[in-house]
């Protein structure tokens, strides 16, 4: 159980179940630390790692919390925070920027409504939608140069991206559900 802003969470049963059977099902296997927090957060339905969680695991693996935390700040992989329905993923590597992805990704920020990072959120961005409906990120290289500017759109990579091809397959999510 944890205390946040005066409320108390606890991780309800079918978290703390799946939790447990992740952690047996990984249980002394080599980077077993990484599978379990990559599975736990793509069972949860804002694909994210709550605090709670995260303490559950560190209790239940016997891996100091400060340890876990390192792990899921240092890999884009994991989210902290509540992820949308839909995730564009924009590259920022040399190859993407001199491409043009700077511009996809002001393109997306303004067609989704969100806030500018400035000058120094440019290269580091992972904001979602106030509806939870988008989550919009970047990476430093997917290393798909030969495909620059590259986007991922729900898992998928879509290589020699332009900004009316982004308009395209985000009109395209708008128009369907999650």
């Amino acid at each position: 159980m944890a205390t946040t802003a005066g409320q108390t969470t606890a991780l309800s049963l079918d978290e703390q179940s799946f939790a447990d059977r992740t952690i047996a099902a990984h249980s002394g296997q080599p980077g077993a630390l990484l599978g379990i927090l990559e599975q736990i957060q793509e069972h949860h339905p804002n694909k994210y790692l709550s605090p709670e969680i995260l303490d559950y695991i560190a209790e239940k693996t016997d891996v100091p919390l400060a340890r876990i935390y390192s792990v899921v700040t240092f890999f884009a992989l994991f989210n902290l925070e509540p992820q949308g329905d839909h995730t564009i993923c924009i590259c920022r590597g040399t190859a993407c920027h001199t491409r043009g992805s700077r511009n996809l990704l002001e393109r997306l920020r303004l067609e989704l409504g969100l806030p500018d990072q400035g000058e120094e959120g440019a290269d580091k961005v992972c904001v979602t939608t106030s509806d939870r409906r988008f989550s919009m990120r970047t990476v430093a290289c997917f290393g798909q140069c030969a495909l620059a500017p590259v986007v991922e759109v729900d898992h998928n990579i879509f290589g020699h991206m332009n900004e009316q091809t982004l308009h395209r397959e985000l009109e395209h999510l708008k128009g369907r559900k999650a």
